[in-house]
């Protein structure tokens, strides 16, 4: 498995461009207070926003609370929106206020070690010496190890990986949405990058077989 980008997002495409111009006019008009408009950006952005704070969590059981939370937000601060940068650089940043705020809330629990995350997640370092599962099996227990190891990340890294890797947001609105320069960006994945490869090695080796 690689755990690179394979393919790096093509920035400030004419696509990119056009659906953003749509979303900032459905904002314009959230901004006057058209509840349609709201409800559509809504239904545009919701699994995003629910995946990634599924995804940050570790879990789904609060997602869709946090999720809406995002939304209210976003209601209450329409009065206030300016279209000085992407929609979603916008949307992205108030779901890392509300996801950290959360994280740094559930930090009063003991720290969960990779064992128990491990446990938590079910999970189990497939053993040479008995039968070959089947692959499904083994695809299975790859993606909870995946997400097992992100949840293992600081919370920065982590919501960095999340958004390149899951929401394919470009380095540039990373940056952005975490108030990093694009430099310390890089760096905050390529490490990120790395402890995930050294977290996963057993189950990458497994794949290997």
């Amino acid at each position: 498995m690689d755990l690179s980008d394979e393919v790096s997002a093509q920035d400030g495409s004419e696509d990119d461009r056009q659906t953003n111009e749509y979303h900032v006019r459905l904002m314009m008009r959230v901004k006057q207070g058209d509840i349609a408009a709201f409800e559509e950006i809504v239904e545009i952005h919701q699994g995003a926003v629910i995946g990634t704070v599924a995804k940050m969590l570790g879990n789904t059981s609060d997602a869709e609370d946090i999720a809406q939370q995002v939304f209210i937000r976003v209601w209450k601060s329409a009065g206030r929106y300016k279209a000085s940068a992407k929609f979603t650089t916008w949307m992205f940043t108030i779901t890392r206020n509300l996801v950290f705020n959360e994280m740094r809330r559930r930090k009063r629990k003991p720290a969960v070690s990779m064992d128990e995350r491990e446990e938590e997640y079910n999970l189990t370092v497939p053993d040479e010496n008995t039968t070959r599962p089947d692959q499904q099996v083994l695809e299975n227990e790859l993606i909870k190890a995946i997400d097992a190891a992100i949840q293992a990340l600081p919370e920065k890294q982590r919501m960095a990986v999340i958004l390149r890797r899951y929401e394919d947001r470009p380095y540039e609105e990373i940056a952005e949405i975490l108030n990093l320069s694009l430099s310390a960006v890089k760096s905050l994945l390529f490490r990120a990058r790395a402890q995930l490869k050294e977290n996963l090695q057993p189950y990458l080796k497994s794949e290997k077989r």
